[in-house]
């Protein structure tokens, strides 16, 4: 009986010792890590509003968003999913209520200088879906709120974007200060794609 009970009591402690490690995270380390507030997925629909859905514009207007803040807010409080590694979000297109709007993001992780990498997919409810690789930073920054108390933001910015193509297909990985695209498919300017490699250096500018 001794033994058994030890045995459970060990197995507990196997499983839940990545969640109290999670706890025991800072906000920031927490986002660098896990892209995660509060253990939430920061809304895929931050990355909409940071240039994945205004496809005519050349570059983004909203470059920074307070996740702390868009995480269970009202402005984000469309259904977030889970499929696979990639996080979704979806809403009914503002222009035509018959169209479904969706953005998802894969994180794939923070490079040796601590910037983050994120692959993130829009379609606005037609045949494209458009995937773009952002290079953010993540920094706690103090503020005020309404009330004037200090409040401590978790600023995302996007300082890189690069258009990977309507429904793009590939892998993409960090090793060091360098990420790693390999594209294996895609519908550019409407002919295939060919597989090809290419290299980004994270930097900050």
């Amino acid at each position: 009986m001794k033994l058994r009970l030890a045995l459970l009591l060990a197995c507990c402690a196997i499983l839940t010792a990545p969640i109290a490690s999670a706890a025991g995270l800072s906000p920031i380390d927490e986002l660098r890590q896990n892209f995660t507030v509060g253990g939430e997925p920061v809304p895929p629909n931050i990355f909409r509003d940071m240039g994945d859905g205004d496809l005519a514009d050349s570059g983004s207007i909203i470059v920074t968003i307070d996740v702390k803040a868009a995480t269970g807010s009202n402005l984000y409080a469309d259904p977030i999913r889970r499929n696979s590694t990639w996080i979704a979000q979806s809403r009914a297109s503002p222009a035509d209520k018959a169209l479904t709007e969706e953005e998802a993001y894969r994180y794939i992780g923070m490079t040796a200088n601590k910037l983050l990498v994120v692959t993130t997919s829009y379609s606005g409810g037609g045949s494209g879906v458009f995937y773009s690789l952002h290079v953010l930073t993540a920094e706690p920054v103090r503020a005020f709120d309404s009330e004037g108390k200090r409040y401590e933001r978790l600023n995302v910015t996007t300082i890189r974007s690069v258009a990977l193509g309507d429904r793009w297909n590939g892998d993409v990985r960090i090793d060091g200060n360098a990420i790693l695209i390999t594209t294996t498919g895609g519908l550019p300017a409407g002919q295939a794609r060919k597989p090809s490699t290419m290299t980004i250096r994270a930097e900050r500018p």
